[in-house]
């Protein structure tokens, strides 16, 4: 049978090989040896070193193209918006490139950086604050802005087709549950309210309440003059006294008043900042402002990757910071056990 001159090529290379070996080893032979084994060393280190080169080149023209503009409208140059914008850049998306913009407290100045914000290659905008958000609601109508830092949003209608954000407030059946874990007797609770101002929701929080078998009894309240006469006629029909968000009710010397009226009644108050409890209040549920931003972060990755699609609904901040006055809660012959006490975050 007749070789092919593929077989004869490799029938000779065989035959080479064979002789090669048979030959006597001599200095010449070992020199070509040792040079031919660190030439291919050599060029098997350079092809890593080129691979690696081309890797790396890959790496960045992937990260360059993916990087995105993320611009920051605040309010006002603050600590707590500070502290926000530091959580929303730990967990926002990776290799995002932010650009703050102070609004100074001028709605009118927020609206001129809202303008020029719409203008440019902003993928997405942070509002921190009301004026922030305001500003970017009427200025900015096809980039997704994500509000936060923001005492109830829905009431000052933050709710454009392109907007959304992370809620500054607990909401109140976390609130309610919380009361009933640290105050397992409670059943009447009382608050005020200007009806101009929280209506709706104290009106909520009334049809919560009921629902973790409470009674929530409110008295409206048209100006600040009004809180001493309410709060008396409240006091001796209440267990509790619930601080609300309401500016009408809650002053430098309302807060005060309300405060060491209620001890005076042995009745606990229960607020929603670390400060009230400072200054006297049995309880507080809130949020903290990095927490803030550091849910209002994941929440414009997933926007920016997709996953979540406006319009949507606020989202609520799943971390609480629970704040208790011990020297209250000993005037008030209240005890927490041990199981309570891991869940308090600071004490006063």
């Amino acid at each position: 049978m007749m070789k092919t001159s593929t077989e004869k090529d490799l029938n000779t290379r065989e035959v080479y090989l064979v002789k090669r070996r048979s030959l006597p080893d001599s200095g010449i032979s070992r020199f070509t040896f040792h040079v031919s084994r660190i030439l291919r060393r050599s060029i098997s280190l350079w092809a890593m070193v080129g691979l690696l080169v081309l890797f790396s080149l890959c790496t960045l023209s992937v990260s360059e193209s993916s990087a995105m503009d993320i611009a920051i409208l605040r309010s006002s140059d603050i600590e707590a918006y500070r502290e926000a914008v530091m959580g929303l850049k730990a967990t926002g998306p990776i290799g995002a490139i932010y650009t703050e913009y102070d609004v100074q407290g001028d709605l009118e100045f927020g609206k001129k950086l809202a303008r020029k914000l719409r203008a440019s290659n902003a993928s997405l905008v942070v509002a921190v604050g009301l004026k922030a958000a305001l500003a970017a609601k009427v200025e900015i109508v096809d980039i997704p802005i994500v509000y936060m830092m923001i005492l109830d949003p829905l009431k000052h209608q933050l709710t454009a087709d392109n907007m959304t954000g992370t809620l500054l407030e607990v909401p109140v059946d976390r609130q309610l549950k919380i009361m009933r874990t640290f105050l397992p007797t409670l059943h009447q609770l009382g608050t005020l309210y200007d009806p101009a101002k929280t209506s709706s929701r104290v009106k909520d929080a009334v049809r919560q309440a009921t629902n973790s078998d409470f009674q929530l009894k409110g008295l409206p309240v048209e100006s600040e003059k009004d809180v001493p006469q309410q709060l008396r006629a409240l006091l001796p029909d209440v267990e509790a006294f619930w601080l609300m968000p309401d500016s009408t009710v809650l002053t430098n010397e309302s807060v005060r008043f309300i405060l060491e009226s209620a001890l005076a009644h042995q009745i606990p108050v229960i607020g929603f900042s670390p400060e009230f409890t400072r200054l006297g209040a049995l309880l507080s549920m809130s949020v903290n402002y990095g927490d803030v931003g550091r849910e209002t972060g994941l929440l414009a990755k997933r926007i920016l990757d997709g996953e979540r699609l406006l319009p949507l609904a606020p989202v609520p901040i799943e971390r609480l910071k629970i704040t208790v006055n011990l020297k209250t809660a000993k005037f008030l012959g209240i005890t927490f056990s041990n199981g309570l006490t891991s869940l308090i975050d600071e004490t006063y």
